[in-house]
């Protein structure tokens, strides 16, 4: 392995409804193909999910091959999210990029699903030493790196953004995901509405925003619904981040995860910044949800500390913590 080299690394995503093959050199992107399971109703129900998947990565892997301007024997190793996620759908994953490895007899690197989120944002983006606001449909926390860990300063005590959105959005008879439609509700909402409010610390909990917003259908307009619930729990994000800046005085935030993708989240977290002094950043709206190139991109970094795992001990970890991981390449 030359430490010189840029390496070459296949990513492969699949946590829940989300396949993902990217390949990327460096920070630059050659191929980013996914394809997203969306439910017909209620939520992801994981065995679904992972049929959606073990159909779907053949063929998307047959477009990488199509497309890709390299050759794949090009490639330098294979990345796969390793967890958190659903059991089963980690498994299909994890079977793909055994095979691969296997097949093009390159080593295996198991990414963390959570601080892929964030490497890519600190790849992308001029973001130094960051306090990490990651929003997802799965996960909700707030990260800074301190001795060779990424520290979780709060996070959510029940049930994440992204999931609150989805439950709400189906209440309300939108489309999976939740979260676009509620932003687009939103924007026409004129009234806000009393939710609860919760955010002990720098942690934060939505369940029961959910649960007021829910009892308001059919009494309230669903813009107005929308505009509260939005202006409630993004309030609680901002103000645990804006508590996360002072107790840790980091010089920027970053802000990641699909939920990125929100434009009013964004302008709060921008706020915040502003008032605090420090940069604010945020990864580009279609690499905010789930992807191949962020787990390609921790791959990279791993790749040139040495960090491999054995195809026999390459067992995926469902409830694998952010702050479980050693962060060997900062």
């Amino acid at each position: 392995m030359d430490p010189q080299k840029t390496p070459v690394i296949l990513g492969l995503e699949g946590t829940a409804h989300t396949a993902g093959i990217s390949v990327v050199k460096g920070s630059e992107i050659l191929i980013n193909k996914s394809t997203t399971y969306l439910p017909t109703q209620g939520g992801i129900h994981p065995r679904e999910a992972a049929d959606y998947l073990s159909k779907h990565y053949p063929l998307l892997l047959q477009e990488v091959i199509n497309e890709l301007s390299i050759n794949l024997k090009e490639i330098d190793a294979i990345a796969f999210s390793r967890g958190p996620g659903l059991g089963p759908c980690l498994r299909i994953t994890a079977t793909i990029a055994r095979a691969l490895a296997l097949y093009l007899q390159k080593p295996l690197i198991g990414v963390n699903h959570c601080i892929a989120h964030v490497e890519l944002g600190r790849m992308i983006t001029p973001a130094r030493d960051p306090v990490v606001l990651y929003v997802s449909g799965g996960n909700t926390q707030l990260i800074a790196f301190l001795n060779q860990k990424y520290r979780i300063l709060g996070e959510t005590l029940d049930v994440a953004i992204g999931n609150a959105l989805d439950a709400l959005g189906r209440s309300l008879g939108l489309s999976h995901p939740g979260g676009p439609n509620i932003e687009r509700e939103a924007s026409e909402g004129k009234k806000l509405l009393l939710l609860p409010y919760t955010v002990k610390g720098m942690s934060f909990s939505f369940s029961g925003a959910v649960t007021a917003a829910q009892r308001l259908i059919n009494v309230e307009s669903v813009q107005d619904i929308c505009f509260s619930f939005q202006e409630y729990t993004f309030s609680a994000l901002a103000e645990a981040t804006e508590r996360a800046l002072s107790c840790t005085k980091k010089p920027s935030v970053l802000l990641t995860g699909g939920v990125a993708a929100n434009m009013r989240l964004r302008q709060m977290i921008q706020n915040v910044a502003d008032e605090q002094g420090v940069e604010f950043h945020v990864v580009p709206k279609h690499l905010a949800g789930d992807n191949g190139a962020m787990i390609a991109m921790a791959g990279t970094l791993m790749y040139k500390v040495g960090e491999f795992v054995e195809i026999i001990k390459s067992s995926v970890r469902p409830r694998w913590r952010t702050d479980q991981v050693k962060v060997s390449w900062l």
